[in-house]
């Protein structure tokens, strides 16, 4: 991590993605948490999905109001927000800053330029330091990690020493759209490139049992799992070209490579660049969960029905706070029953 301006002994610990029993090295800083309450400690995997994750505000409401409090958090990108304000005992303040979102403030937290990604998030850096003034991972009163991506290496990182502001910021740096983040010695992207829904990472931090937030797991309406489409190449070709009919009639204004874009004569919408990336991004993503909850699966999975929330409507975090909830009430019975069979087994 970085100290000021000034670059310091990591202060990140930057571990791979291995074993769900991996240990921490010798000297480790430990977080000063509050005496363990009695009964397995309750680990909580917050996944990434952008303008969704404020479901996961709804989901954490639940479990504290049945008290069920998660001793452990794992948190990824927009995951790894919530985590961190949760960890850090700032989440009212995070609640209360989507509930504020228009579409228009959304825009103006926007600092766009063309770099190393369409937004440089300057005015975001400032709103999580303005919420969050110093706070370092190893002082919150419950364990929290975040994960990210080295640049260079791929490699899976796991932030959970430092500075708690640029944890975050590194988690969710979405490639192209947020620049990546230098922590540790390394360019750290976002996390879900390589674990979008950090299981792994709440088991190495000691929890006995896991429940998962799992933002993408929702299919689209009216999708379904099937075999892979095949098209023929004839079903793509583009249509033949009507010949040219000349004319004496004044030509109209021409037609902008936007405007051919947006309307083809097949009748079929091209989405913009920025829709495609996120759309991409989220097939990526959605692929990389599967695989990565088939090999370590949480004890419980909470996936709220987030199909019909796009990827950058923030300012919905009513109606996504309220499908977290939703979720996390269906699956309060399943939850409750096995911290009473794990408690009994203690």
């Amino acid at each position: 991590m970085w100290d000021g301006l000034s670059p310091v002994r990591p202060a990140a610990e930057v571990r791979q993605g291995a074993s769900p029993h991996a240990r921490f090295p010798a000297g480790a800083v430990e977080p000063v948490a509050a005496p363990p309450a009695p009964g397995p400690r309750i680990g909580l995997a917050l996944g990434g999905g952008s303008a969704r994750g404020w479901s996961q505000i709804g989901v954490i409401e639940v479990l504290e109001e049945a008290g069920l409090h998660p001793a452990v958090v794992a948190g990824c990108s927009i995951g790894a927000v919530v985590g961190g304000c949760y960890a850090a005992g700032q989440l009212g303040l995070l609640k209360a800053f989507a509930l504020s979102l228009t579409r228009r403030s959304v825009m103006g937290l926007l600092d766009l330029r063309l770099r190393s990604g369409l937004i440089a998030g300057d005015r975001l850096k400032r709103r999580l330091e303005h919420d969050l003034a110093d706070r370092r991972i190893e002082g919150l009163p419950i364990r929290f990690a975040s994960v990210a991506t080295d640049l260079d290496s791929g490699e899976e990182v796991w932030l959970t020493r430092g500075s708690l502001v640029e944890a975050l910021r590194a988690s969710y740096a979405l490639p192209g759209i947020f620049p990546p983040v230098r922590c540790g010695g390394r360019l750290l992207l976002d996390g879900t490139l390589v674990n979008p829904v950090p299981v792994t990472i709440a088991r190495a931090l000691g929890a006995d049992l896991v429940i998962c937030v799992n933002l993408n797991g929702d299919p689209r309406p009216g999708v379904r799992e099937a075999a892979p489409a095949r098209v023929t190449a004839e079903a793509v070709a583009p249509a033949p070209r009507r010949p040219r009919r000349w004319s004496l009639r004044r030509p109209g204004p021409r037609r902008t490579t936007s405007d051919r874009a947006s309307g083809p004569a097949d009748g079929l919408a091209t989405p913009g660049m920025a829709r495609v990336m996120l759309d991409a991004f989220n097939i990526t993503q959605d692929r990389i969960s599967r695989a990565r909850l088939a090999g370590d699966p949480p004890d419980i999975a909470i996936v709220p029905r987030l199909a019909g929330m796009g990827l950058f409507e923030f300012h919905r975090a009513a109606e996504g706070i309220a499908l977290g909830r939703e979720a996390a009430r269906a699956a309060l019975p399943q939850i409750r029953g096995l911290v009473a069979a794990a408690a009994a087994r203690t």
